[in-house]
């Protein structure tokens, strides 16, 4: 059986592009050293996916690796940072050099395709669990926090929505081709680096979409401290949810299944066109979803509260 360090040796401690990073000294030492540009702040973040509650412990381990990196990463998007690197910290049950080896390869593919370097992490032994921090980089005054949103503004997300939630329910139905798109929403999230870079300077405020459009959106007028007016006929549904979920379920999971690692923003409506045009040539769309007010609280659209892992006045 590998040792801890053997198993880091053999599917962690390689990252291709680390010099080119600004890696001063990465993976297998007691602390990693980095270089941050200049004139740019840090934006650090974690994420924790748990078995069984963030991904079925049966999925597939290339999709496990990819899904946990993402996630991570959405928040970055959100932030409107460029994503530099990443630790992992990696709880087993076990040790399985297969499923290892594939839960790599889903982590340093997305690591190579997003540009992120991994400089560290750790390895224990207990439930099925990953946690990563990414850290990126924003020039000073560029960010694109929870608390700048405006009345008046317009609130506008990316992509589509809903498309997680069904996929989840296809995965509990016995949905196992990762091709099928609605799956892929679920298991293969696209944290939206891309539109977060293109958004600077144009959005006031973003939020990524982990928890569902509602209670999202409810974080992010509470940070602001405004209220809005939302749209729900407007809301982007994923193409098959429909279909899927029929016309109300569709609707509900738009606005509150949550995993749609979409961007949700708030703009001036001057910015509009440009915000179309500059994400357009990322291949995304941006809709409108309604408009930020100064009377607190979301009118609009009813359902349930999404996802929380601890509902208010459970013991």
């Amino acid at each position: 059986m590998l040792s801890e360090f053997e198993l880091i040796a053999r599917h962690f401690a390689r990252s291709p592009q680390a010099e080119a990073h600004g890696v001063v000294l990465g993976v297998g030492d007691d602390c990693a050293l980095l270089a941050p540009s200049a004139g740019c702040q840090l934006a650090v973040s974690v994420d924790t996916s748990v078995a069984e509650v963030h991904f079925p412990a049966d999925a597939p381990p290339v999709a496990i690796g990819h899904r946990a990196l993402a996630v991570a990463l959405s928040d970055l998007a959100a932030m409107g940072a460029t994503p530099r690197w990443c630790l992992l910290a990696l709880t087993l049950p076990e040790v399985d050099d297969a499923w290892l080896g594939e839960f790599a390869a889903g982590f340093h593919a997305l690591c190579a395709e997003t540009g992120v370097s991994l400089v560290g992490g750790d390895v224990t032994r207990g439930g099925l669990a990953v946690s990563v921090t990414v850290h990126g980089e924003v020039p000073g005054g560029a960010a694109l926090p929870r608390n700048a949103a405006r009345p008046g503004e317009l609130l506008a997300v990316t992509g589509s929505l809903g498309g997680a939630h069904a996929g989840l329910k296809a995965w509990q139905a016995g949905e196992r081709n990762l091709a099928q798109p609605l799956l892929a929403s679920y298991l293969l999230p696209r944290p939206r680096l891309n539109a977060g870079l293109a958004l600077r300077g144009l959005a006031s405020a973003a939020i990524d979409l982990s928890d569902g459009l509602l209670p999202d959106l409810g974080h992010l007028c509470e940070a602001s401290g405004v209220g809005a007016e939302l749209d729900a006929a407007a809301l982007p549904l994923a193409d098959g949810l429909v279909a899927a979920l029929g016309e109300e379920g569709a609707r509900q999971a738009a606005l509150a299944g949550g995993d749609d690692y979409e961007l949700l923003v708030s703009l001036p409506p001057a910015a509009l066109d440009e915000a179309r045009t500059r994400l357009a040539a990322e291949g995304l769309a941006l809709t409108v979803i309604g408009r930020c007010s100064a009377t607190p609280g979301v009118r609009g659209a009813a359902a349930s509260a999404g996802w929380q892992h601890f509902p208010r006045g459970e013991a």
